[in-house]
């Protein structure tokens, strides 16, 4: 199995481009995230957050670079090999993704039945145990639909962590939340981070919430990173781009545009005109 040394590093992206076709979307992105941190990739939709995301978890393959999870190149593990690094990363889709015809319970129980031998009474005592942590125990009966939407977002978390996995990825976990269900999420993902000694990785836009909780910041654009640091230091950053999306500015030298053949809007430097940021 192909590995590098151990470092402080559980993820490094090196030099990585990838694209759809001739669609480019990643531009030789860098970077590392250390063990047991809570790292934030931010960025206007479309820049390429998820498709990181997807690289980090296997899914998709590089087009040049390479990106390396517990020391091991993603690219060039067999079949077998990905799937077991695999399971000990969890994923928080989009909107949670529940399994809709499932049980709270069942869909926390999924994994356990699909990668573990063991008995259903052990399996039940863990799903109420990961059910508990995001505090929906007595909730383990309902369906999705007897939901609120901060409360499947909470049973999707308890089903990422049910393997304890040592990776966790958040695909915009905060999107289509009220304000007192974004700031549960946000403290739940902080704690069971550190309860479970894991790694987080957040894809989001919700600028003040990840701030508030994440330890190091990628700040992308256009497919690279355009800046990085630490949460007080991208909110003293004096780019252009980054100040715009942290402090939601309007008259900054960035404008809006869609380009030919595309239905995505980017941000590309230009000179305002009198309306401010524009799309043309």
């Amino acid at each position: 199995m192909p590995t590098i040394p151990a470092t402080d590093n559980l993820v490094e992206v090196e030099n990585v481009n990838f694209a759809y076709d001739s669609r480019q979307i990643l531009k030789g992105v860098s970077l590392d995230i250390r063990r047991g941190q809570v790292v934030a990739i931010m960025g206007l939709s479309g820049c390429g957050k998820t498709t990181l995301l997807r690289l980090i978890g296997g899914a998709l393959r590089p087009t040049q670079g390479e990106v390396r999870v517990d020391g091991k190149v993603m690219a060039r593990l067999s079949h077998e090999e990905r799937f077991a690094l695999r399971r000990k990363m969890g994923m928080l889709f989009q909107f949670g993704a529940l399994f809709t015809d499932m049980s709270c319970y069942d869909n926390v129980a999924f994994q356990m039945r699909e990668h573990t031998d063991l008995p259903q009474e052990m399996i039940y005592d863990l799903v109420l145990m990961k059910l508990q942590a995001v505090g929906l125990r007595g909730a383990h009966q309902l369906m999705p639909s007897a939901l609120s939407g901060g409360m499947a977002r909470r049973v999707a978390l308890a089903r990422t962590i049910a393997l304890d996995p040592m990776l966790i990825m958040y695909d915009e976990p905060f999107a289509g939340l009220d304000p007192v269900s974004l700031g549960v999420i946000g403290q739940l993902i902080r704690r069971l981070n550190d309860a479970l000694g894991a790694t987080s990785i957040i894809v989001t836009h919700d600028v003040a919430e990840a701030l508030g909780l994440v330890d190091y910041v990628y700040f992308m654009s256009e497919g690279v990173i355009v800046t990085q640091g630490t949460p007080d230091e991208l909110r003293a950053s004096d780019k252009p781009f980054v100040r715009q999306f942290v402090h939601g500015e309007t008259e900054v030298p960035c404008r809006f545009t869609i380009r030919p053949k595309t239905t995505r809007a980017t941000c590309v430097p230009g000179k305002h005109d009198d309306r401010g940021d524009r799309f043309s």
